[in-house]
């Protein structure tokens, strides 16, 4: 009898505290930032998230409640907070070059330049051959890739430039733009960073944004990122020894975007002989702000950094140390250029050398980050892309054909052929993608936002996402995840879409099939069996003419900034 009176409390107090934990259930969802049950036994904190306006209120799942078990064999609700445990989400570098076409690289078949770490990461990951930018140009390839959108859908479609017709400012003996920066990123529409931000990630950025002039509503500290220190506009990054950078640091108290003044550079003028005693060498420099940014990081926070180096475009400059004098030794009877002024391109004495010591001196940065994150450790959990922009360049000097650089495709930057747009791809990630392993899987830029989503466990991020405040919030892209891991289906795309106003050109390509639109004619090639798009066919297949045509009058959305001339039907 007694024992069956203390069976009875111990019964009655715990339904009586589930009673208690299904009533604040009830009661706190309707409540902001409090103390949530799950009918699991989780607790979380509801949060309500600045990342971005459009987004909805986010739930936090915090520590599960704990259990313990009485001598009786009973059970009495605790709660247990225990101690926070590193992350096991994976983390992300994503190193984007700028203008290293499809053949630089010794992995993908160039001759004369050294790149041993890359070729290393290639060796130890996943090799991509058909890997396409978003765009044949800067700023609208970039925006593919932190939009998730082909560039008939992107609001950023073409390198439009804010710094033009603003008043100068003086710095040292030199007078610069008072605002820099490009067309900025839809504010309506989430891009990468802020996803990450959403999903616990601390961010860095380091080297050129390209997505909103200084001021706009588009700048790294409205866009997720925690860390940046580089170029807002990728006009100022045609000087290597520039007069200022700009730098915004959540951590050291930033507020906006700043410019940072290069003291050193500012007594040397900007063009000439004297601009080559200036010493704060940019590349350098936005290379140590990353590796301190990586420093920093110790596995306790998933961390997602973007390094878009801006080697090896022109000009053609760096410091003359022993990698450029290693290949001014190689290529002893070399081409020389006067320079441009109005494009900030220098002259250049070894043109040949000097592009050459680029891609050299960005591999050692590659190899630099590698080596830190073994050294701390973060290397297994740790995924690493390395690609470029988009295709090789002639400005400032630069020699394509002599160093083979499309890779045996037809065309250059700003260009819709396959040597414009397709690019090095690489992805490494230890004991997860199969090492020294090729793939031929078609992927476009766009196609990163779903893969990030995949890898650090987003799920439907379409949903999750979209701006239902807009009439049509786009995602293009396919996670190739899949084809990275080595399991599940991967979905293809039909076609891969791309636009260009400046040269008035559209690609498509399904299949094999890839049609170039240059002021609305069409040209058609077979690149199975004509990579370097020589005989255009399109008389021969008028069905897919038609078909391709349909294609790109259903993708592509009008732009008041950015105007291509589309198919006849």
């Amino acid at each position: 009898m007694h024992d069956g009176f203390f069976l009875h409390i111990a019964l009655f107090n715990t339904l009586f505290i589930w009673a208690i934990l299904i009533s604040i259930q009830r009661m706190v969802l309707h409540k902001k930032n409090k103390f949530l049950i799950f009918a699991d036994g989780t607790a979380c904190i509801r949060q309500h998230t600045t990342v971005h306006h459009h987004q909805q209120s986010k739930y936090q799942r915090m520590t599960p409640l704990r259990f313990i078990l009485l001598g009786s064999g009973l059970l009495t609700a605790t709660s247990v907070i225990s101690a926070p445990k590193k992350t096991d989400k994976p983390n992300i570098i994503y190193i984007m070059c700028d203008d290293m076409g499809y053949g630089d690289l010794a992995c993908y078949g160039q001759k004369y330049i050294s790149t041993p770490n890359i070729d290393r990461m290639a060796t130890e990951g996943m090799l991509f051959t058909q890997a396409y930018a978003g765009s044949p140009v800067s700023a609208p390839s970039r925006a593919s890739f932190m939009t998730g959108q082909h560039s008939g859908h992107c609001e950023v479609r073409g390198n439009k430039e804010y710094w033009k017709n603003v008043p100068m400012v003086k710095y040292g003996i030199n007078e610069d733009f008072s605002r820099v920066g490009q067309h900025p990123y839809d504010p309506e529409h989430i891009i990468i960073p802020e996803i990450m931000k959403d999903n616990g990630y601390t961010t860095g950025m380091f080297g050129k944004w390209a997505g909103g002039y200084e001021g706009s509503v588009s700048t790294p500290d409205k866009r997720g990122i925690d860390e940046f220190y580089g170029y807002i506009c990728q006009f100022q990054a045609h000087l290597y020894y520039p007069n200022f950078l700009n730098r915004y640091s959540r951590a050291a108290g930033d507020t906006a975007v700043t410019r940072v003044i290069m003291e050193e550079n500012i007594i040397y003028p900007m063009f000439g002989k004297d601009y080559f005693k200036r010493t704060q060498y940019s590349a350098d420099m936005i290379h140590q702000e990353a590796m301190k940014w990586l420093d920093k990081q110790d596995g306790k926070q998933p961390f997602f950094g973007i390094l878009t180096y801006t080697l090896p475009h022109a000009e053609l400059a760096q410091p003359e140390d022993s990698i450029l004098i290693n290949y001014q030794k190689q290529f002893f009877n070399d081409k020389t250029w006067g320079g441009q002024e109005g494009s900030r391109y220098n002259p250049s004495v070894h043109t040949h050398a000097q592009f050459a010591g680029m891609i050299t001196r960005l591999d050692a940065y590659v190899g630099e980050v590698i080596q830190k994150l073994k050294d701390k450790g973060l290397d297994d959990n740790t995924i690493v892309i390395f690609t470029s922009d988009n295709g090789p360049h002639e400005e400032g000097g630069a020699d394509p054909t002599f160093f083979g650089r499309d890779g045996k495709l037809r065309g250059l930057k700003r260009q819709c052929y396959e040597g414009g747009i397709r690019i090095p791809f690489i992805v490494r990630w230890p004991g997860k993608i199969q090492a020294g392993s090729v793939n031929d899987h078609q992927l476009a830029f766009y196609d990163l936002m779903p893969t990030f989503c995949d890898l650090i466990g987003v799920k439907n991020y379409v949903k999750k996402y979209t701006n239902k405040k807009k009439a049509t919030d786009y995602f293009d892209g396919l996670s190739f995840a899949p084809t990275l891991l080595g399991n599940g289906e991967q979905k293809k795309h039909d076609f891969l879409y791309w636009e260009f106003e400046e040269t008035d050109q559209i690609g498509v390509r399904m299949g094999d099939w890839k049609m170039v639109v240059k002021k609305g004619t069409p040209y058609l090639y077979d690149l199975a069996n004509d990579i370097h798009e020589d005989h255009d066919i399109a008389s021969q297949h008028p069905d897919l003419v038609k078909q391709m045509t349909d294609i790109i009058r259903k993708q592509h959305t009008e732009n008041e900034n950015f105007k291509v001339t589309l198919p006849k039907e």
